[in-house]
């Protein structure tokens, strides 16, 4: 079993993550979510059902297995635990997975649009294009499917489920938070740039330089990304 400490800090680190959300604007009333994967467990944490933001606590943190069943927690869990669940068994390398149904990111996913890679911002983070997921309906792990058949063997950590609204992964909860961050900013940024004309795309081979650098050069201690 992991240590208790383990799971507090899980606890409160996918709690504190949902301020991020508020912060940048990628969600409003109770809609959207974030889960983070217990390291060496079967286990993930995730936020509760149709809450206030600023009424989320670590206590108030839901505790599911990976099947999504409820392991630990007084709240029903998020409407999407069946898709965070089937992300973190069919993606061990997942530690943590968002959703948010922020505007210009949804707005393509609407469109069932892919994001083309027009900015040296998508390459960095991305590695490519944002591609669209199929339509799916809540409820099962229909959703959870469509991520994983999208993003398995793709650079990007977001996906633009179609109708739906963005969902990311990431090596961890605050990992995937920021490629939703990053996944609404490139998004309102291309759109802007289609208002004045035809973006010029990035050469494929320039954007595999730009992305192996930005994994593994930029920053004070890059690890690399989530593959």
């Amino acid at each position: 079993m992991t240590d208790p400490s383990t799971l507090d800090r899980i606890r409160a680190e996918v709690a504190a993550l949902h301020r991020e959300l508020v912060r940048y604007g990628l969600v409003v009333w109770t809609g959207g979510n974030i889960s983070g994967r217990v390291p060496g467990e079967e286990r993930f944490v995730i936020k509760p059902s149709g809450v206030d933001y600023d009424d989320l606590t670590p206590e108030s943190m839901i505790v599911c297995d990976l099947d999504g069943r409820v392991v630990e927690g007084a709240h029903a869990p998020s409407s999407d635990t069946a898709a965070h669940a089937y992300v973190y068994r069919h993606m061990p390398e997942v530690g943590g997975v968002v959703h948010t149904h922020s505007t210009y990111a949804t707005a393509w996913a609407a469109r069932a649009e892919p994001i083309p890679c027009v900015i040296t911002a998508m390459a960095d983070e991305f590695g490519g294009e944002i591609p669209v997921g199929p339509f799916a309906l809540i409820g099962d792990d229909s959703i959870g499917r469509g991520i994983v058949d999208t993003l398995r063997g793709h650079r990007s950590r977001a996906v633009l489920m179609r109708n739906h609204g963005p969902f990311t992964i990431g090596k961890d909860a605050r990992d995937a938070v920021k490629a939703a961050v990053m996944c609404e900013d490139v998004a309102r940024t291309v759109h802007i740039a289609r208002q004045l004309g035809e973006p010029l795309p990035i050469p494929a081979a320039d954007v595999d330089r730009l992305f192996d650098r930005y994994q593994h050069v930029y920053g004070q201690a890059p690890q690399g990304g989530l593959q």
